[in-house]
Protein backbone atom coordinates (compact mmCIF):
# COMPACT_ATOMS: atom_id res chain seq x y z
CA UNK A 1 0.00 0.00 0.00
CA UNK A 2 0.73 3.45 -0.68
CA UNK A 3 -1.04 6.76 0.86
CA UNK A 4 -1.37 9.37 -1.79
CA UNK A 5 0.20 12.78 -1.18
CA UNK A 6 -2.32 15.53 0.10
CA UNK A 7 -2.17 16.89 -3.41
CA UNK A 8 -3.26 13.80 -5.12
CA UNK A 9 -6.00 13.10 -2.89
CA UNK A 10 -7.55 16.62 -2.98
CA UNK A 11 -8.03 15.95 -6.98
CA UNK A 12 -10.48 12.81 -5.71
CA UNK A 13 -11.82 15.18 -2.74
CA UNK A 14 -12.60 17.79 -4.58
CA UNK A 15 -14.77 15.88 -7.94
CA UNK A 16 -18.42 16.37 -7.57
CA UNK A 17 -20.69 14.27 -10.14
CA UNK A 18 -20.44 17.36 -12.83
CA UNK A 19 -16.65 18.10 -12.00
CA UNK A 20 -14.36 15.62 -13.02
CA UNK A 21 -10.76 15.52 -12.64
CA UNK A 22 -8.96 13.32 -15.19
CA UNK A 23 -6.99 13.97 -17.75
CA UNK A 24 -7.08 12.41 -21.35
CA UNK A 25 -5.11 12.63 -24.51
CA UNK A 26 -6.64 12.60 -27.90
CA UNK A 27 -3.80 10.52 -30.10
CA UNK A 28 -4.16 10.50 -33.80
CA UNK A 29 -2.47 7.55 -35.21
CA UNK A 30 -1.43 6.40 -39.04
CA UNK A 31 -1.86 2.63 -39.40
CA UNK A 32 -0.25 2.22 -42.64
CA UNK A 33 3.05 2.48 -41.11
CA UNK A 34 2.89 -0.72 -39.09
CA UNK A 35 5.23 -2.88 -41.14
CA UNK A 36 3.01 -6.35 -40.54
CA UNK A 37 -0.64 -4.70 -40.61
CA UNK A 38 -2.43 -3.03 -37.38
CA UNK A 39 -5.52 -3.55 -35.48
CA UNK A 40 -7.13 -3.76 -31.84
CA UNK A 41 -5.17 -6.88 -31.10
CA UNK A 42 -2.33 -5.32 -31.31
CA UNK A 43 -2.70 -2.65 -28.96
CA UNK A 44 -4.28 -5.42 -26.55
CA UNK A 45 -0.97 -7.37 -26.83
CA UNK A 46 1.07 -4.25 -26.99
CA UNK A 47 -0.22 -3.08 -23.37
CA UNK A 48 -0.09 -6.75 -21.90
CA UNK A 49 3.30 -6.90 -22.72
CA UNK A 50 3.89 -3.34 -21.21
CA UNK A 51 1.41 -3.04 -18.40
CA UNK A 52 4.49 -3.25 -15.32
CA UNK A 53 5.97 -0.02 -17.37
CA UNK A 54 3.08 2.20 -16.23
CA UNK A 55 2.44 1.84 -12.66
CA UNK A 56 -0.66 3.66 -11.93
CA UNK A 57 -2.60 1.39 -14.93
CA UNK A 58 -2.82 -1.63 -11.88
CA UNK A 59 -3.66 0.42 -8.78
CA UNK A 60 -6.50 1.23 -7.58
CA UNK A 61 -7.66 3.84 -4.99
CA UNK A 62 -9.04 2.50 -1.51
CA UNK A 63 -10.89 5.43 0.98
CA UNK A 64 -10.20 5.28 4.16
CA UNK A 65 -13.46 4.97 6.27
CA UNK A 66 -15.34 8.69 6.79
CA UNK A 67 -12.49 10.51 4.98
CA UNK A 68 -10.48 10.98 8.07
CA UNK A 69 -7.43 9.88 5.99
CA UNK A 70 -5.77 10.52 2.37
CA UNK A 71 -6.45 7.00 0.55
CA UNK A 72 -4.47 4.71 -0.34
CA UNK A 73 -2.97 3.07 -3.48
CA UNK A 74 -2.98 -1.08 -3.95
CA UNK A 75 -2.43 -3.64 -6.66
CA UNK A 76 -5.85 -3.92 -7.86
CA UNK A 77 -6.29 -8.02 -6.70
CA UNK A 78 -9.07 -7.66 -9.43
CA UNK A 79 -7.16 -6.25 -12.38
CA UNK A 80 -8.16 -7.10 -15.93
CA UNK A 81 -7.41 -4.94 -18.94
CA UNK A 82 -10.55 -5.64 -20.82
CA UNK A 83 -11.85 -3.13 -17.68
CA UNK A 84 -10.34 -0.55 -19.62
CA UNK A 85 -9.37 -1.29 -23.49
CA UNK A 86 -12.23 -0.65 -25.35
CA UNK A 87 -12.96 -0.34 -29.33
CA UNK A 88 -15.38 1.76 -30.25
CA UNK A 89 -16.01 2.96 -34.34
CA UNK A 90 -17.34 6.26 -35.67
CA UNK A 91 -20.82 7.36 -37.25
CA UNK A 92 -20.45 8.18 -41.00
CA UNK A 93 -18.85 10.01 -42.05
CA UNK A 94 -16.13 10.00 -39.79
CA UNK A 95 -14.72 13.36 -39.87
CA UNK A 96 -13.59 16.26 -37.29
CA UNK A 97 -17.11 16.68 -36.07
CA UNK A 98 -18.32 13.07 -35.34
CA UNK A 99 -14.95 12.38 -33.50
CA UNK A 100 -14.59 15.31 -31.15
CA UNK A 101 -18.93 14.57 -30.42
CA UNK A 102 -17.62 10.69 -29.83
CA UNK A 103 -14.40 12.33 -27.69
CA UNK A 104 -16.51 14.43 -25.42
CA UNK A 105 -18.80 11.40 -24.67
CA UNK A 106 -15.76 9.92 -23.04
CA UNK A 107 -14.10 12.83 -21.87
CA UNK A 108 -17.79 13.65 -20.06
CA UNK A 109 -18.08 10.02 -18.15
CA UNK A 110 -16.47 9.76 -15.01
CA UNK A 111 -13.94 7.05 -13.89
CA UNK A 112 -14.87 4.35 -11.75
CA UNK A 113 -13.25 4.34 -8.71
CA UNK A 114 -13.64 0.77 -7.92
CA UNK A 115 -10.52 0.01 -10.52
CA UNK A 116 -7.24 1.41 -11.46
CA UNK A 117 -8.43 5.14 -12.70
CA UNK A 118 -7.87 4.85 -16.56
CA UNK A 119 -9.26 4.08 -19.48
CA UNK A 120 -8.04 3.85 -23.12
CA UNK A 121 -10.70 3.61 -26.31
CA UNK A 122 -9.05 2.79 -29.97
CA UNK A 123 -11.38 4.92 -32.46
CA UNK A 124 -11.83 3.55 -35.84
CA UNK A 125 -14.05 4.31 -38.83
CA UNK A 126 -12.10 8.26 -39.29
CA UNK A 127 -12.28 8.92 -42.67
CA UNK A 128 -8.80 10.29 -42.90
CA UNK A 129 -7.91 6.67 -42.53
CA UNK A 130 -6.02 7.66 -39.22
CA UNK A 131 -7.15 5.89 -35.87
CA UNK A 132 -7.99 7.59 -32.79
CA UNK A 133 -6.66 6.50 -29.75
CA UNK A 134 -8.50 8.10 -26.35
CA UNK A 135 -6.17 7.60 -23.54
CA UNK A 136 -8.20 8.80 -19.87
CA UNK A 137 -6.06 9.07 -16.43
CA UNK A 138 -7.59 10.47 -13.65
CA UNK A 139 -5.43 13.46 -12.24
CA UNK A 140 -5.22 11.81 -8.88
CA UNK A 141 -2.36 9.52 -10.22
CA UNK A 142 -0.37 11.65 -12.42
CA UNK A 143 0.53 15.45 -13.34
CA UNK A 144 0.71 16.39 -17.27
CA UNK A 145 4.05 16.05 -17.34
CA UNK A 146 4.62 12.78 -15.85
CA UNK A 147 1.04 11.76 -18.02
CA UNK A 148 3.46 12.72 -21.10
CA UNK A 149 6.44 10.49 -19.50
CA UNK A 150 4.23 7.17 -19.05
CA UNK A 151 2.59 7.69 -22.40
CA UNK A 152 5.87 7.44 -23.81
CA UNK A 153 6.56 4.02 -21.86
CA UNK A 154 3.90 2.59 -24.54
CA UNK A 155 5.50 4.21 -27.73
CA UNK A 156 8.62 2.98 -30.07
CA UNK A 157 11.27 5.38 -31.67
CA UNK A 158 10.29 3.31 -34.85
CA UNK A 159 7.62 1.34 -36.60
CA UNK A 160 9.08 -1.97 -35.16
CA UNK A 161 7.96 -2.84 -31.49
CA UNK A 162 10.52 -3.16 -29.31
CA UNK A 163 11.29 -6.36 -27.03
CA UNK A 164 10.49 -5.44 -23.32
CA UNK A 165 11.79 -7.60 -20.37
CA UNK A 166 9.12 -9.40 -18.64
CA UNK A 167 8.37 -7.97 -15.04
CA UNK A 168 11.02 -9.33 -12.35
CA UNK A 169 9.75 -10.23 -10.03
CA UNK A 170 6.17 -10.88 -11.23
CA UNK A 171 3.89 -8.40 -10.25
CA UNK A 172 1.75 -10.06 -7.16
CA UNK A 173 -1.85 -7.94 -6.15
CA UNK A 174 -2.60 -6.95 -2.51
CA UNK A 175 -5.52 -7.95 -0.47
CA UNK A 176 -8.27 -5.05 0.05
CA UNK A 177 -6.99 -3.55 3.21
CA UNK A 178 -9.76 -4.45 6.22
CA UNK A 179 -11.37 -1.07 6.68
CA UNK A 180 -10.12 -0.91 10.87
CA UNK A 181 -7.03 -1.69 8.94
CA UNK A 182 -7.30 1.83 7.53
CA UNK A 183 -8.73 3.49 10.57
CA UNK A 184 -5.79 2.04 12.59
CA UNK A 185 -3.20 2.73 9.85
CA UNK A 186 -4.65 6.80 9.99
CA UNK A 187 -4.83 7.11 14.10
CA UNK A 188 -1.02 8.34 13.83
CA UNK A 189 -1.46 11.37 11.23
CA UNK A 190 -5.06 11.99 13.02
CA UNK A 191 -2.90 12.73 16.28
CA UNK A 192 -0.45 14.56 14.68
CA UNK A 193 -2.94 16.40 12.34
CA UNK A 194 -3.03 19.60 15.06
CA UNK A 195 0.75 20.30 15.67
CA UNK A 196 1.02 20.26 11.23
CA UNK A 197 -1.86 22.43 10.88
CA UNK A 198 -0.22 25.11 13.43
CA UNK A 199 2.90 24.29 11.81
CA UNK A 200 1.49 24.85 8.31
CA UNK A 201 -0.29 28.42 9.16
CA UNK A 202 2.58 29.36 11.09
CA UNK A 203 4.47 28.89 7.44
CA UNK A 204 1.74 30.19 5.93
CA UNK A 205 1.75 33.55 7.66
CA UNK A 206 5.46 34.05 7.36
CA UNK A 207 4.79 33.85 3.51
CA UNK A 208 1.88 35.88 3.20
CA UNK A 209 4.34 38.29 5.16
CA UNK A 210 7.15 38.11 2.92
CA UNK A 211 5.28 38.47 -0.31
CA UNK A 212 3.54 41.78 0.97
CA UNK A 213 6.46 43.27 1.62
CA UNK A 214 8.37 42.32 -1.42
CA UNK A 215 4.84 43.93 -3.24
CA UNK A 216 5.39 46.94 -1.07
CA UNK A 217 9.10 47.14 -2.06
CA UNK A 218 8.63 47.50 -5.92
CA UNK A 219 6.48 49.59 -8.19
CA UNK A 220 5.38 46.84 -10.30
CA UNK A 221 1.88 45.57 -9.81
CA UNK A 222 1.26 42.19 -8.07
CA UNK A 223 0.38 39.40 -10.02
CA UNK A 224 -3.57 38.79 -9.97
CA UNK A 225 -5.16 37.51 -7.04
CA UNK A 226 -7.91 34.48 -6.44
CA UNK A 227 -11.49 35.56 -6.85
CA UNK A 228 -10.62 38.84 -8.84
CA UNK A 229 -11.12 37.49 -12.26
CA UNK A 230 -14.10 39.23 -14.48
CA UNK A 231 -17.13 36.99 -14.77
CA UNK A 232 -17.85 35.61 -18.35
CA UNK A 233 -20.18 33.64 -20.08
CA UNK A 234 -17.09 30.34 -19.53
CA UNK A 235 -17.49 30.82 -15.79
CA UNK A 236 -20.43 29.50 -14.77
CA UNK A 237 -21.08 26.39 -12.65
CA UNK A 238 -20.52 23.43 -14.77
CA UNK A 239 -22.82 20.48 -15.91
CA UNK A 240 -21.66 16.85 -16.53
CA UNK A 241 -21.46 17.67 -20.73
CA UNK A 242 -18.49 18.76 -22.36
CA UNK A 243 -17.73 20.13 -25.79
CA UNK A 244 -14.28 19.61 -27.26
CA UNK A 245 -12.06 21.34 -30.10
CA UNK A 246 -8.47 21.22 -31.08
CA UNK A 247 -6.02 23.23 -33.02
CA UNK A 248 -2.43 22.95 -34.10
CA UNK A 249 0.67 25.62 -35.02
CA UNK A 250 3.84 25.65 -35.85
CA UNK A 251 6.35 25.28 -32.88
CA UNK A 252 9.01 27.29 -35.06
CA UNK A 253 6.65 29.76 -35.48
CA UNK A 254 5.87 30.43 -31.84
CA UNK A 255 9.54 30.45 -31.19
CA UNK A 256 10.45 33.33 -33.49
CA UNK A 257 8.04 35.01 -31.80
CA UNK A 258 9.79 34.33 -28.73
CA UNK A 259 13.18 35.23 -29.92
CA UNK A 260 11.48 38.37 -31.60
CA UNK A 261 10.52 39.73 -28.15
CA UNK A 262 12.57 38.11 -25.48
CA UNK A 263 10.24 35.98 -24.14
CA UNK A 264 9.22 32.65 -23.07
CA UNK A 265 7.52 29.75 -25.08
CA UNK A 266 4.62 29.64 -22.61
CA UNK A 267 4.29 33.36 -22.59
CA UNK A 268 3.52 33.11 -26.45
CA UNK A 269 1.09 30.42 -25.53
CA UNK A 270 -0.37 32.57 -22.94
CA UNK A 271 -0.36 35.22 -25.19
CA UNK A 272 -2.21 33.54 -28.38
CA UNK A 273 -4.96 32.25 -25.53
CA UNK A 274 -5.61 35.93 -24.60
CA UNK A 275 -6.22 37.20 -28.09
CA UNK A 276 -8.23 34.27 -28.87
CA UNK A 277 -10.43 34.43 -25.90
CA UNK A 278 -10.72 38.55 -26.17
CA UNK A 279 -12.06 37.71 -29.87
CA UNK A 280 -14.39 35.11 -28.99
CA UNK A 281 -16.03 37.22 -26.00
CA UNK A 282 -16.06 40.01 -28.11
CA UNK A 283 -17.97 37.89 -30.86
CA UNK A 284 -20.53 37.16 -28.46
CA UNK A 285 -21.54 40.48 -27.46
CA UNK A 286 -19.26 39.77 -23.79
CA UNK A 287 -16.66 42.90 -22.96
CA UNK A 288 -15.25 41.96 -19.28
CA UNK A 289 -14.47 44.54 -16.95
CA UNK A 290 -10.96 43.85 -16.61
CA UNK A 291 -8.19 41.71 -17.61
CA UNK A 292 -9.21 37.87 -17.91
CA UNK A 293 -7.14 36.14 -15.84
CA UNK A 294 -5.54 32.06 -16.31
CA UNK A 295 -4.41 29.89 -14.03
CA UNK A 296 -1.45 28.05 -15.28
CA UNK A 297 -0.36 25.44 -13.43
CA UNK A 298 4.19 24.96 -13.17
CA UNK A 299 5.35 21.97 -12.70
CA UNK A 300 7.73 21.61 -9.64
CA UNK A 301 9.26 18.25 -10.53
CA UNK A 302 12.15 17.86 -8.39
CA UNK A 303 14.60 14.87 -6.79
CA UNK A 304 12.63 15.50 -3.25
CA UNK A 305 12.17 12.23 -2.38
CA UNK A 306 7.80 12.22 -3.02
CA UNK A 307 6.70 9.21 -5.20
CA UNK A 308 7.30 9.61 -8.73
CA UNK A 309 3.80 9.34 -9.70
CA UNK A 310 2.33 12.82 -7.04
CA UNK A 311 1.33 16.05 -8.51
CA UNK A 312 3.97 18.08 -8.42
CA UNK A 313 2.22 21.17 -9.16
CA UNK A 314 2.17 24.68 -7.86
CA UNK A 315 -0.47 26.83 -9.22
CA UNK A 316 0.10 30.65 -10.77
CA UNK A 317 -2.23 33.10 -11.81
CA UNK A 318 -1.21 35.13 -14.78
CA UNK A 319 -2.73 38.33 -16.66
CA UNK A 320 -4.20 37.40 -20.30
CA UNK A 321 -4.01 41.64 -20.67
CA UNK A 322 -7.08 41.19 -22.99
CA UNK A 323 -7.68 45.36 -22.15
CA UNK A 324 -4.96 45.82 -24.43
CA UNK A 325 -5.71 46.13 -28.60
CA UNK A 326 -2.16 45.57 -29.83
CA UNK A 327 -0.97 41.99 -29.82
CA UNK A 328 2.97 42.73 -29.17
CA UNK A 329 1.59 44.97 -25.94
CA UNK A 330 -0.38 42.65 -25.08
CA UNK A 331 3.06 40.23 -25.01
CA UNK A 332 4.80 41.93 -23.12
CA UNK A 333 2.03 42.50 -20.51
CA UNK A 334 1.46 38.56 -20.63
CA UNK A 335 5.38 38.20 -20.07
CA UNK A 336 5.72 40.32 -17.00
CA UNK A 337 2.58 39.12 -15.42
CA UNK A 338 4.16 35.79 -16.15
CA UNK A 339 7.54 37.05 -14.85
CA UNK A 340 5.90 38.28 -11.35
CA UNK A 341 3.65 35.13 -10.27
CA UNK A 342 6.89 33.10 -10.76
CA UNK A 343 8.40 35.29 -8.56
CA UNK A 344 5.62 35.23 -6.42
CA UNK A 345 5.62 31.42 -6.43
CA UNK A 346 9.10 31.09 -5.46
CA UNK A 347 8.30 33.35 -2.66
CA UNK A 348 5.30 31.48 -1.59
CA UNK A 349 7.03 27.97 -1.90
CA UNK A 350 5.31 24.74 -3.78
CA UNK A 351 5.94 23.31 0.19
CA UNK A 352 3.13 25.63 1.73
CA UNK A 353 0.62 24.15 -1.16
CA UNK A 354 1.43 20.92 0.14
CA UNK A 355 1.46 21.71 3.70
CA UNK A 356 -2.33 22.63 3.48
CA UNK A 357 -3.30 19.75 0.91
CA UNK A 358 -1.43 17.05 3.81
CA UNK A 359 -3.69 18.43 6.55
CA UNK A 360 -6.61 18.82 4.59
CA UNK A 361 -8.97 15.90 5.99
CA UNK A 362 -10.46 14.39 2.55
CA UNK A 363 -14.06 13.66 4.15
CA UNK A 364 -14.44 17.44 4.69
CA UNK A 365 -13.05 18.82 1.25
CA UNK A 366 -15.44 16.25 -0.11
CA UNK A 367 -18.47 17.34 1.36
CA UNK A 368 -17.74 21.01 0.91
CA UNK A 369 -17.04 20.29 -2.72
CA UNK A 370 -20.46 18.61 -3.15
CA UNK A 371 -22.58 22.02 -1.32
CA UNK A 372 -20.79 24.23 -3.11
CA UNK A 373 -21.83 22.76 -6.25
CA UNK A 374 -25.28 22.26 -5.56
CA UNK A 375 -25.22 25.61 -3.83
CA UNK A 376 -24.03 26.85 -7.34
CA UNK A 377 -21.69 29.42 -5.14
CA UNK A 378 -19.78 30.37 -7.98
CA UNK A 379 -23.04 32.61 -9.32
CA UNK A 380 -22.19 34.31 -5.93
CA UNK A 381 -18.76 35.15 -6.25
CA UNK A 382 -16.19 36.28 -8.97
CA UNK A 383 -14.53 33.25 -10.85
CA UNK A 384 -11.25 32.32 -9.27
CA UNK A 385 -9.95 32.64 -12.81
CA UNK A 386 -11.18 32.69 -16.15
CA UNK A 387 -9.35 29.57 -17.67
CA UNK A 388 -6.75 27.08 -17.04
CA UNK A 389 -3.80 27.30 -19.58
CA UNK A 390 -1.26 24.06 -19.11
CA UNK A 391 1.72 23.85 -21.63
CA UNK A 392 3.74 20.39 -21.48
CA UNK A 393 6.77 19.89 -23.42
CA UNK A 394 6.64 16.82 -25.92
CA UNK A 395 9.30 14.83 -27.84
CA UNK A 396 10.49 16.23 -30.93
CA UNK A 397 11.01 12.92 -32.59
CA UNK A 398 8.50 10.52 -34.17
CA UNK A 399 7.06 8.09 -31.76
CA UNK A 400 4.61 4.85 -33.05
CA UNK A 401 2.44 2.81 -31.27
CA UNK A 402 2.46 -0.99 -32.26
CA UNK A 403 3.99 0.27 -35.33
CA UNK A 404 1.28 3.12 -36.18
CA UNK A 405 2.90 6.68 -36.28
CA UNK A 406 1.71 8.98 -33.81
CA UNK A 407 0.22 11.81 -36.46
CA UNK A 408 -0.65 13.68 -33.77
CA UNK A 409 -1.79 14.70 -29.73
CA UNK A 410 -4.04 16.61 -28.17
CA UNK A 411 -3.63 16.89 -24.44
CA UNK A 412 -6.95 17.39 -22.25
CA UNK A 413 -7.54 18.93 -18.96
CA UNK A 414 -10.55 19.07 -16.19
CA UNK A 415 -12.84 21.87 -15.98
CA UNK A 416 -14.58 22.71 -12.72
CA UNK A 417 -17.36 24.98 -11.61
CA UNK A 418 -16.39 28.81 -12.61
CA UNK A 419 -13.70 27.14 -14.54
CA UNK A 420 -15.46 26.38 -17.48
CA UNK A 421 -12.34 26.20 -20.05
CA UNK A 422 -9.45 24.25 -19.95
CA UNK A 423 -6.67 24.60 -22.49
CA UNK A 424 -3.63 22.14 -22.61
CA UNK A 425 -1.18 22.22 -25.04
CA UNK A 426 1.87 19.55 -25.92
CA UNK A 427 4.19 20.20 -28.38
CA UNK A 428 5.47 16.96 -30.54
CA UNK A 429 7.43 16.82 -34.05
CA UNK A 430 7.94 20.70 -34.74
CA UNK A 431 4.25 21.14 -34.04
CA UNK A 432 1.92 22.76 -30.67
CA UNK A 433 -1.14 20.99 -30.32
CA UNK A 434 -3.93 22.74 -28.21
CA UNK A 435 -6.30 20.40 -26.76
CA UNK A 436 -9.77 22.64 -25.71
CA UNK A 437 -12.59 21.20 -23.28
CA UNK A 438 -15.31 23.10 -22.10
CA UNK A 439 -18.40 22.55 -20.80
CA UNK A 440 -21.29 22.26 -23.01
CA UNK A 441 -23.68 24.99 -21.99
CA UNK A 442 -21.04 27.42 -21.24
CA UNK A 443 -18.88 27.14 -24.62
CA UNK A 444 -21.59 25.88 -27.30
CA UNK A 445 -19.46 27.43 -30.01
CA UNK A 446 -15.83 26.14 -28.85
CA UNK A 447 -14.84 25.28 -32.52
CA UNK A 448 -15.30 28.75 -33.55
CA UNK A 449 -12.54 29.69 -30.09
CA UNK A 450 -10.55 27.02 -31.64
CA UNK A 451 -10.22 28.48 -34.51
CA UNK A 452 -9.38 31.63 -33.23
CA UNK A 453 -6.43 30.61 -31.82
CA UNK A 454 -3.91 30.27 -34.96
CA UNK A 455 -4.84 33.90 -36.52
CA UNK A 456 -4.05 35.26 -33.15
CA UNK A 457 -0.11 33.27 -33.93
CA UNK A 458 -0.49 34.88 -36.71
CA UNK A 459 -0.63 38.47 -35.98
CA UNK A 460 2.68 37.65 -33.50
CA UNK A 461 3.90 35.79 -36.32
CA UNK A 462 4.00 39.07 -38.44
CA UNK A 463 4.93 41.84 -35.70
CA UNK A 464 7.90 39.25 -35.18
CA UNK A 465 9.03 39.29 -38.99
CA UNK A 466 8.52 43.29 -39.14
CA UNK A 467 10.52 43.58 -35.57
CA UNK A 468 13.18 41.06 -36.78
CA UNK A 469 13.99 43.06 -40.25
CA UNK A 470 13.42 46.43 -38.40
CA UNK A 471 16.78 45.12 -36.61
CA UNK A 472 18.17 44.81 -39.69
CA UNK A 473 17.60 40.68 -40.36
CA UNK A 474 14.66 40.24 -43.05
CA UNK A 475 13.80 36.83 -43.07
CA UNK A 476 10.07 35.88 -43.55
CA UNK A 477 8.86 33.78 -40.84
CA UNK A 478 6.31 30.70 -41.84
CA UNK A 479 2.70 30.47 -41.13
CA UNK A 480 0.51 28.84 -38.66
CA UNK A 481 -1.79 25.97 -39.31
CA UNK A 482 -5.75 26.01 -38.90
CA UNK A 483 -7.73 25.43 -35.64
CA UNK A 484 -10.05 22.27 -35.99
CA UNK A 485 -12.90 20.69 -33.90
Amino acid sequence: MQRLSGIDAAFLAVETPTSHMHVASLVLLDPTSAPDGWGFADVRRLLSDRIHLVAPFRRRVVEVPFGLEHPVWIEDPSFDLDHHLFRAALPSPGGEAELAALAAQMVGRPLDRGRPLWEMHVVEGLESGQVALLVKIHHAAIDGLLGAELLVQLLDLQPSIRSVPPEDPPWEPDAVPDPGDLLMGALPSLVGRPEALLEVVSRTIDTVTAVIRRNESTTEAPPPSPFTAPRTSLNVPVTSLRRLAWAQVALDDVKAVKNAFGCTVNDVVLAVCGEALRSYLHGLGEHPDGDLIALVPVSVRVDDGLPTTANLLSPMLVSLATGLDDPVERLRAVAASARRAKDQERDVGFDVVLGWAQVAVPGLASVAARWASRLRLVEHIRPPCNVIVSNVPGPPIPLYLAGARVDAVFPMGPVADGIGLNVTVLSYLGRMYFGLVADAAAAPALCGLAALLAPALEELVKAAAAATAGAGNGAELGSAAGGRC
